[in-house]
């Protein structure tokens, strides 16, 4: 039978020797079904593995496998987003909603997957724009939050153009449904399915009692001003990552981004049984 994705971008974030186990077991899995592999970056534990950049993947591989973590399948995403490249998490770790192989179900997943035994679904990010041009994507979440003050941020949101609110708050979290069990979660807001063409906005430790996370359509355009009569500058991160100065009177915006992802799930794939297991959530009544 001939092999479903004969080349596998394999992706990783750095070589960190406590992956290397499960990379080998990985590699040894991979070339046991002819696969070719590339990788991202160098691996000391597998030096003989072609080295091509990622976004050189969507020429050369049929299938990305992001090894580690959510947070490695999020870089991995960001990068591969409008490629239409699909993109397999395997979890090397405990807690992951997105790369949803276990490890120690690793070649059963795969062996199902190279099978033709899986399901696709497309999630879709955010675009933030700053007034000077700069622009960042996120598959998770946009957060502002305090910088160099231990003071609560003042800021004003508006929905396409139109007011909605002003608050003082340790930050707000601005969340897709794929983002919506991460910070946005820890922070109180609900879980959006992941099928929801929708954004939840929660306020982080808010002033006010009154404020309540609000789930809006994502075709909106969402606008953060940063009060004037803020203590301080205020920083905007996208997924986590290192993010961008705001000062007292300065705006962004977010928006729904033009490409999306492709994730490819094993065929049990189910995002409420991961909820039950990774939120110890109790067993159903019998």
């Amino acid at each position: 039978m001939t092999q479903r994705f004969p080349h596998i971008g394999l992706f990783i974030r750095q070589d960190d020797p406590k992956l290397d186990d499960g990379l080998r077991r990985l590699v040894d899995f991979l070339q046991s079904q002819n696969c070719q592999i590339s990788v991202n970056t160098d691996l000391s534990c597998l030096p003989d593995l072609n080295i091509i950049e990622i976004a050189d993947y969507p020429q050369h591989c049929d299938l990305a496998i992001a090894a580690g973590g959510d947070g490695t399948l999020l870089a991995a995403a960001r990068a591969l987003a409008g490629s239409n490249l699909p993109l397999l998490g395997i979890n090397f770790g405990h807690l992951g909603f997105l790369a949803d192989v276990p490890l120690n179900e690793l070649e059963i997943g795969l062996a199902a997957v190279f099978a033709g035994q899986y399901r696709e679904d497309t999630r879709f990010l955010l675009q933030t724009q700053f007034a000077n041009g700069e622009t960042a994507m996120a598959m998770n979440d946009v957060v502002i939050h305090s910088y160099d003050t231990f003071h609560m941020v003042e800021f004003e949101v508006s929905i396409n153009g139109r007011f909605l609110n002003s608050q003082r708050a340790d930050g707000l979290v601005i969340a897709t449904p794929t983002g919506s069990t991460a910070y946005a979660l820890s922070a109180g807001g609900p879980i959006l399915d992941v099928d929801l063409n929708a954004l939840v906005l929660v306020s982080i430790c808010p002033h006010a009692l009154s404020n309540r996370p609000l789930v809006v359509a994502a075709k909106n355009t969402i606008e953060i001003t940063l009060s004037e009569q803020n203590r301080g500058n205020a920083m905007v991160t996208c997924d986590g990552r290192k993010g961008t100065l705001l000062k007292p009177g300065e705006s962004f915006t977010i928006q729904q981004h033009p490409d999306s992802v492709r994730l490819i799930h094993p065929q049990q794939h189910d995002h409420y049984s991961i909820l039950r297991a990774k939120l110890e959530w109790g067993r159903k009544l019998t």
